[in-house]
């Protein structure tokens, strides 16, 4: 992992001579978040070595370098998810790469599923916590102490600072804001009533495919992290028989403004 981490490093700082102190993932139907970017170079991630491919609807496939104000940014339009067939180790494999291009603070935002009853189709989260209910743990296997400790601590793994400045800034925009506990499960289904009622019992607000692998890797490197996530369908009995991927990036797209916008924000004034 160290070799493949470093070619790939080397590669994109030969292409892009280029150093993001924040790093974004952009969840499904968030990519147009690239527009607020001042672009420099966009690599597709075919050209990348060892990068896996995007599979996924909605998710467009390419690291994007650029500026917003005088912070130096790096996207993934477009992330992995351990139901397309990768491994642990591949879907985290991009935020590795991340933290030795530069990158200290990772933004990272998702669609999900809420369960929460304050929360409705639309809803900006702002994730305090998760539960990692994953089939595999991406730091499962040797560790190599170049990347972070065998046994990580997980007491933050959403940094408390950009949580309290987030919801700040969020007031001043007047964008209302939640805030939550995602879970993450394997997908690709969409859970059933049961299910949600389960995510709900275990004391998360929202459940969805992502993001738990890519924060642990994050935290594993010491990079502060910072979750979003936008309510695309509840799960409850009025609305389990409407779900669709189709119907997610919709509603994603909805509530897309504000996730920019908030996100934008926080990198301008972190």
């Amino acid at each position: 992992m160290w070799y493949q981490v470093q070619k790939t490093v080397s590669f994109i700082k030969e292409k892009t001579n280029f150093t993001p102190e924040y790093g974004v993932i952009l969840g499904s139907g968030l990519g147009s978040f690239t527009d607020d970017i001042q672009i420099e170079f966009t690599l597709a991630y075919g050209e990348i070595p060892n990068f896996p491919i995007s599979t996924v609807q909605g998710h467009k496939g390419a690291l994007v370098f650029g500026t917003i104000g005088n912070k130096k940014v790096v996207a993934m339009q477009g992330r992995f998810h351990y139901y397309e067939g990768y491994s642990m180790q591949e879907v985290t494999f991009p935020v590795r790469v991340m933290k030795f291009l530069g990158v200290e603070k990772l933004i990272v935002s998702n669609a999900s599923g809420g369960v929460n009853p304050n929360y409705e189709v639309g809803s900006v989260v702002i994730l305090k916590d998760h539960i990692n209910m994953m089939p595999e743990h991406p730091l499962r296997g040797k560790n190599d102490e170049r990347f972070g400790p065998r046994f990580l601590n997980m007491s933050e793994p959403y940094s408390t600072n950009m949580i309290a400045k987030a919801k700040v800034l969020a007031k001043n925009m007047n964008i209302k804001v939640e805030e939550g506990i995602y879970l993450g499960l394997q997908g690709p289904t969409f859970e059933t009533l049961a299910e949600y009622k389960m995510v709900k019992i275990l004391g998360a607000d929202c459940v969805g495919m992502s993001t738990v692998p890519e924060v642990i890797v994050a935290r594993h490197m010491n990079m502060e992290c910072f979750g979003l996530s936008v309510i695309t369908d509840m799960g409850n009995e009025e609305n389990i028989e409407t779900v669709s991927h189709d119907e997610v990036l919709q509603a994603a797209k909805k509530a897309e403004p504000h996730v920019r916008s908030l996100i934008k924000e926080l990198i301008l004034n972190y």
